[in-house]
């Protein structure tokens, strides 16, 4: 059987963490910043962890 693929779009935005769990960054922060809040973009600048219901699949594309 061949090796599994790697989702490059995937493996472009998902970090994975030296004790194993997944970082992403938010979305919502690349444009119309001018109405949103200064608290509120420093939020959305931060990382945050995969949703656990979607880990299984985006371990899946990562070929964890």
């Amino acid at each position: 059987m061949p090796k599994m693929k790697t989702d490059r779009g995937a493996a472009k935005r998902i970090k994975v963490t030296g004790s194993g769990r997944l970082r992403r960054r938010k979305a919502f922060r690349s444009h119309l910043l001018e109405k949103k809040s200064s608290v509120r973009v420093r939020r959305l600048g931060r990382e945050t962890e995969i949703a656990p219901a979607d880990e299984r699949q985006v371990r899946r594309m990562l070929g964890i």
